[in-house]
């Protein structure tokens, strides 16, 4: 059985955990295991704060801007998708990397590869959402939406499961 769902966000603050409590809710429901649950849900946290925070000026139809949430539970995986109309990021972070069980790749041939993501220093306030996604997703790629511009983050990971879980099939 699989399970998927689509969130249109405005972008406020108040967006984050209404994302994070309908991914929590859905795992649960489904059977995944509580550390896979929490760190899908700190990792959509990020995605989802980062779209509030660079995701685009507002539009008629969304006064604040908007982004958007897709979640997928499918066999032994989730996949995430959190996509706003911002200014995407700049061309030399556009790339695929992998979280801790994968290796870096470019998203297109490039004259040179593109930078790792780094830490920012202790005292720096902003950027360590990205990072730390990579290192609770199993896989993440991000770039920038083709055309209409924005920023797309997707990441996923390979869950485990309770013993009681209502959708693993034996």
């Amino acid at each position: 059985m699989s399970i998927w769902w689509s969130l249109h966000l405005r972008r406020e603050a108040a967006s984050v955990p209404l994302a994070r409590r309908l991914l929590m809710g859905t795992m649960e429901s489904a059977g995944v295991h509580p550390d896979d649950s929490y760190d899908l849900s700190l990792a959509l946290t990020e995605a989802c704060a980062n779209a509030v925070e660079h995701g685009g000026a507002a539009t008629p139809d969304a006064p604040g801007g908007a982004y958007r949430v897709t979640a997928y539970l499918d066999g032994e995986k989730c996949r995430i998708e959190v996509a706003d109309s911002g200014p995407g990021f700049p061309p030399s972070r556009v790339h695929v990397s992998a979280g801790r069980r994968g290796r870096r790749r470019t998203r297109r041939p490039a004259p040179a590869p593109a930078p790792a993501l780094t830490l920012p220093s202790e005292t720096s306030e902003s950027g360590r959402g990205l990072c730390l996604i990579r290192e609770l997703a199993d896989h993440v790629d991000y770039g920038n939406k083709p055309g209409r511009g924005g920023a797309v983050i997707s990441f996923d990971k390979v869950l485990k499961w309770r013993e009681d879980a209502p959708l693993v099939t034996a």
